[in-house]
Order: structure tokens, then sequence, then C-alpha cells
């Protein structure tokens, strides 16, 4: 099964994926702006979700002005603010400062109106212990909120305390199945301090493989156990984006080995229940 590690690098406001293996249903952007900049794009064939990472930029859609949004300085410093658009929709950010944004997009055909997700309706749930060195958040950016109104795509953002783990007990998305649904993902890292670093392990039952994650590398895969650790003194941040392919809600398939953990770490039921 074909995985995809993107160390970090200028992308020159270019998909860093976009629809090609091993996540064909899914899209990623990373996007810089210095103030008074413009970025327009029209992504044929993908809903997407533009996040302002930091800064405050303004977003129209399909003409329809959104005014100015963001405001936090970066991922460390409060919830997303954030713009959904249909798919094909013309999207137009101009810089009011300088501003980062990351674009998540799902493969959707039926059209959808265009929608701001303030950073009030950003859904958390806390999950873990450091006594289980497995705390993180996750803040659902496009979850729940979006039944009836988008596709398949979700979008979130989380973050891990100093030396813990997430994505664990390992489970896996890839087969629909009772007990299961069929998800790509797509992760982005930050980590704070940005020397920080992590891992992210892949593994199926005959393959295994290891990569050291640093501050703005992504990691795409179709399937497999992926769980994921930062550090001793680096705290993670991993921008989100699911897309299902034959539903909207995540359904995670945690490997049978490992399930006796479940009861260990605690807020597990709750983050399934926000996933579907």
């Amino acid at each position: 099964m074909i995985r995809r590690f993107r160390p970090a690098a200028d992308n020159h406001n270019m998909p860093l994926f976009a629809g090609d293996a091993p996540v064909k249903n899914s899209y990623l952007n990373i996007v810089r702006l210095a103030a008074g900049e413009r970025h327009a794009a029209c992504v044929d064939g993908f809903e997407t979700v533009w996040v302002l990472l930091g800064g405050t930029g303004r977003i129209t859609v399909d003409g329809t002005d959104f005014g100015p949004i963001g405001g936090r300085v970066d991922v460390w410093s409060g919830r997303a603010d954030s713009v959904y658009a249909g798919p094909g929709a013309a999207v137009e950010v101009a810089a009011v400062t300088d501003c980062e944004l990351a674009v998540a997009g799902g493969r959707w055909s039926r059209p959808e109106a265009a929608f701001r997700i303030p950073p009030e309706e950003v859904d958390m749930v806390d999950v873990g212990s450091n006594d289980t060195k497995s705390r993180r958040r996750i803040f659902h950016i496009l979850g729940q909120n979006g039944a009836g109104r988008a596709g398949h795509l979700l979008v979130s953002e989380l973050y891990a305390d100093e030396g813990c783990w997430s994505g664990y007990p390992s489970h896996k998305h890839d087969t629909a199945s009772d007990g299961e649904t069929a998800h790509e993902e797509i992760y982005h890292w930050r980590f704070s301090p940005p020397t920080g670093f992590g891992a992210q392990l892949w593994y199926n039952e005959n393959e295994r493989e290891a990569y050291v994650t640093r501050d703005g590398d992504s990691f795409a895969f179709a399937g497999g156990y992926h769980p994921t650790v930062t550090s001793p003194g680096h705290a993670s941040y991993i921008f989100t984006v699911l897309v299902g392919r034959d539903q909207r809600s995540l359904v995670q398939n945690f490997e049978e080995k490992h399930r006796h953990l479940m009861d260990r770490i605690p807020g597990i039921g709750a983050m399934r229940a926000k996933f579907k």
C-alpha cells in the first residue's frame, strides 16, 4: 500500500496532495500570504475548508464576502476560524495581515452552500492522560456541525502533550464493514518549540515503517495502523484531514491485541462519538 511522507518545504502555495495516490479522495494545501497579497483557487471536484492557521484574511466564496476572519497569532493561540466552500467554488483570500492557511479538501460532486465556521463552533474533546502518556485534545472544525451541509470531509486540529501518543491505541479505518469505515487521512505537523520532533509509525500485518516528524512535515495514507508520538519537551500539533469513501461518519477499528487499553485511556468513547 502506498504511503506518502512529505518533509517540510516551501510549497509555493501549491497543493501538497491533490487527489493523487495514496489519497485519491483528499486534498491539502498550505497557503502563506504577506499582508496585502491575494490567493485565488477553484478546486474542482473537491469540497474544501479554508482554515486560518495564523493571521487574518478576508475570504470570498463565489462572490459572498465572509469578511476578515482569523486573528489568532498561530496554531498555539486559540481555536481556528474557517470557511467551508463547496466543490468547484471560486475562493479568494485577501491577506489583512501576514497569514497562513491550511486548505483541506475531500472529493465531492454535489453543490454545497458556503458557510463560516467561527471559533465558538469548533468542538473540542479531551482524550487520554499524562499518566498514560496519551493526552491529546482534538478540536473538530468540520465534524458533526457539517452534517446535512457538507460531504464526507472531516477536519480537525489535534494537540498532543509533551511526550504523549495520539492515534493510540492503534487503530485503522480502511475497510467498509461492521465496526469500521473506509477513510483516507492526511496529517500536517507543527511543534512547540518548532525545533521539536516526534515519530509516525505505520504498519499492517506484513509491513512496518517509521518516520521522524518535524515542524511542517506531512503524511498521507489510505490504510494501516498509524500511531504517532511526540518527544518529551515538545508539544505537537497535527492538522488532520479525513475523507470517507462511503460515508461521513468515522468508525475506527482498534487493533484487537491492544483493545484492552481502551479502558485505561480516558475519553476514548467520547472521541469515537465525536467522529460520528
